[in-house]
C-alpha cells in the first residue's frame, strides 16, 4: 500500500477521483437533469465538494502521523487545489448563475446577506493559499512565513462552516452542518492538542 502511494499512478488516480464530481455535474447539465432549479443545484453541489475537499486536505497530516505514512503528504497540495477549484466553481455559480454577473448587484448583495459575506471572506483567504502552493513560493517566502500564511486554512475552515450554517438557517436544516462541523472541529482540535502531548 505504502509503495503504491509513492507512485505517479496514485497521484493521477486521486486527480481522476477528485474530478469525477465535476464530470458528473457537467453530464447532468448537458442532459438537462439538474432539476427545477439548476443554478441552486450547481451552487450547492460545488459548495459541498469544496467543503469535503477542505476536510480531506486537513485530514492529511493527522492521518500521516497516526498511521506513520509520510507518503500521504504528497497528496495534500493536490487536494488543496481541487478544493480551491470547487470553491471557484461555487463562487462562479453565485456570481454567474444566481446574480447574472451583475457586479453592482453583487457588491450590494454581499454585505446584506451574512452567509454570502462569510463565504466571500473564506474564498478571499483561499486565494493566497492556492497562489503559493508551488515549491518556488516556499523558497521565496521562506518556510516559516509560508507556514504562517498557510495556517490561515484554519480560519477558512471556521468561515466555511459559518457560511454553511447561515445558508441552512433559513430552512432550519442543520444536520449536515453539524456533521462537517464536528469533523473540522476534530481535525483542528488534533492540531491544537498534539503539541501538548509531544515529549
Amino acid at each position: 500500500m505504502r509503495g503504491w502511494l509513492r507512485t505517479r499512478t496514485a497521484w493521477w488516480a486521486l486527480l481522476a477521483i477528485g474530478l469525477m464530481p465535476l464530470a458528473w455535474l457537467v453530464w447532468l447539465t448537458l442532459t438537462d437533469q439538474l432539476g427545477a432549479n439548476p443554478a441552486e443545484t450547481l451552487i450547492r453541489a460545488t459548495g459541498d465538494w469544496a467543503l469535503r475537499g477542505l476536510c480531506l486536505t486537513l485530514a492529511i497530516t493527522p492521518l500521516r502521523v497516526m498511521f506513520g505514512w509520510p507518503e500521504l503528504l504528497r497528496f495534500r497540495r493536490l487536494l488543496g487545489l481541487l478544493t480551491f477549484g470547487y470553491a471557484c466553481l461555487h463562487l462562479l455559480g453565485y456570481t454567474g448563475f444566481d446574480m447574472g454577473f451583475e457586479w453592482a448587484d453583487i457588491v450590494h448583495d454581499v454585505p446584506k446577506r451574512p452567509f454570502v459575506l462569510v463565504g466571500t471572506l473564506a474564498f478571499a483567504l483561499l486565494v493566497p493559499l492556492a497562489v503559493t502552493s508551488w515549491n518556488g513560493a516556499i523558497r521565496r517566502l521562506g518556510p516559516q512565513r509560508w507556514q504562517a500564511l498557510h495556517s490561515s486554512v484554519y480560519a477558512v475552515a471556521v468561515l466555511a462552516i459559518l457560511h454553511f450554517w447561515w445558508m441552512r438557517s433559513g430552512k432550519r436544516n442543520f444536520f449536515e452542518v453539524w456533521v462537517y462541523g464536528l469533523i473540522l472541529a476534530a481535525l483542528l482540535g488534533w492540531r491544537v492538542l498534539r503539541p501538548m502531548h509531544r515529549p
